[in-house]
Formats: C-alpha cells, sequence, structure tokens
C-alpha cells in the first residue's frame, strides 16, 4: 500500500525472445536428432556381420523370440542373445531353386545377344547333387578357345563375364575345371593336356574375377586333362574339350 491507502500495481513485462518462436523449434530439434540416431543405426548395422545381421531381423519379425527372461540379452557383442543361436540354413530344395534360378538368368542373358547363339548352344546347365554345374563344351568347327592353347575367343570372354557377374551375386563357392579330349598334345614334350587343361581354367577364373566372380568364392582351379571325359565312350569326341565352373552347394553342419 501507498502512504495514501492506494494498492501498488507491478507489472513485469514477459520476456521477448519466446513470444515469436515458441516451442517449434524444439520439436525441429527432434526431428534432427532422431534422424541422425537413425543414420548412424543404419550404418552401424550395415558393418555387422551376418549373425547379427539375421538376430536383428529375426527380431523385427517376431520380437517374442527375445523375450528370455535373462538380464543382458542383446544384439551387441557380449550379451547372451540369439546372436549366439545357429542362423537358419538353407534347405537343400530351397538352395537347388537358387541355383535353377541363376541358371535362368544366365541363359536368358546370353540368348538375348546375337553374337552368342552359336556358343550359347553349347553350354550346358545341370544341377547335381553337388550344386550347379555350368560346362562350356567345344563342338567340330566351334572352340570357346583357340585350338591347342589356352588364349580364349573375344565371345568366351563375354559370355564368361555374364556367368561371374550371376554367380557373383552368390555366396557359395566355385571351383573352375578344365578338360580335354583323349588327342595326346603333340606341340612339345614339356606341354601336356595337364598343362593345356590346367591353363584353360586358369584362364577363365582370371576373367571372371574380373568381371564379377569374387576371388574368395574361387575354392579350387583343376587341370583334369582327359581324366573325366564327358562321352567316356568316344575319347576323341570335341564335347570332351570343356570348362566346368561348378558352384558348389553349401557344407553346413546340422
Amino acid at each position: 500500500m501507498s502512504e495514501k491507502g492506494q494498492p501498488i500495481v507491478i507489472v513485469r513485462k514477459k520476456g521477448e525472445h519466446g513470444g515469436h518462436h515458441g516451442g517449434a523449434w524444439k520439436v525441429a530439434y527432434a526431428d534432427f536428432v532422431t534422424a541422425m540416431m537413425a543414420f548412424f543405426l543404419v550404418m552401424w548395422l550395415v558393418n555387422q556381420s551376418k549373425p547379427v545381421k539375421a538376430a536383428i531381423g529375426a527380431y523385427f519379425r517376431d520380437p517374442g523370440v527375445f523375450e528370455t527372461g535373462r538380464g543382458g540379452s542383446g544384439v551387441l557383442p557380449g550379451g547372451s542373445s540369439p546372436v549366439d543361436a545357429p542362423v537358419p540354413k538353407p534347405t537343400a530344395e530351397s538352395e537347388e531353386k537358387v541355383f535353377e534360378d541363376a541358371a535362368a538368368r544366365i541363359r536368358e542373358r546370353i540368348e538375348k545377344v546375337p553374337e552368342f547363339q552359336t556358343l550359347s548352344k553349347q553350354i550346358e546347365f545341370t544341377v547335381t547333387p553337388d550344386g550347379l554345374r555350368i560346362d562350356l563344351l567345344d563342338r567340330d568347327q566351334s572352340s570357346f578357345f583357340d585350338s591347342g592353347s589356352a588364349t580364349m575367343r573375344d565371345e568366351t570372354e563375354h559370355i564368361l563375364g555374364v556367368i561371374a557377374r550371376e554367380l557373383g551375386q552368390l555366396s557359395e563357392d566355385v571351383v573352375l575345371e578344365g578338360h580335354t579330349d583323349s588327342r595326346p598334345y603333340l606341340k612339345t614334350e614339356r606341354y601336356s593336356n595337364w598343362d593345356l587343361s590346367a591353363d584353360r581354367a586358369n584362364a577363365a577364373r582370371r576373367v571372371m574375377e574380373r568381371e564379377g566372380l569374387k576371388p574368395e568364392q574361387v575354392s579350387q582351379v583343376r587341370g583334369l586333362a582327359d581324366r573325366e571325359l564327358k562321352i567316356p565312350d568316344q575319347p576323341l569326341d570335341a564335347r570332351n574339350r570343356r570348362v566346368s565352373i561348378l558352384v558348389r552347394r553349401s557344407r553346413r553342419q546340422s
């Protein structure tokens, strides 16, 4: 009260800083932080091992699988979690379907190129108990390599490139084999069908690794000369001269 008995009214002015913007900047900042967290989570996930990725994928498909009732579970190293559980193994049927689809795509891409029409008829795809076998078979007057040489035709390089790019998308191991017929190699005593078959298999490997096959996929390169003839009762048949590419089935223990 004033000396004259009149009430004193004190008016405090509100700060002007929040008047125009309010709390909108907080919402924007929260969105930014959330986006950054999502970005770093994705970057972290990309660099994780297959078991970690499988465990995270299993969580989002069925979160209940993580409810084990034990503390400390999680997908980070050191935690007791489904990361330590076996990764689901592909069945023989699913792997066979992968091989069949890969063979179909390779065949389709090769047949689309007019220049490959002749050689495309000399490529065989077979799904066997060992895996997918792709045979590049010589025929009379039509060969993938120069006669008696490991020098391949341009068309052969392109065909191997198509095969390599498709197989490079798989995870299975690849074996490359060179085969000859039983006709003796006569150019020199120091070079035989063993050498020729091995050199052709290695030439195929070099092209395929350059064109998309992962080097770590190649488990073996074999030169078998005439020890595994395609046409056993006709050892001089041109079809015995071939390069074989075997995509092996996964050998996972149950």
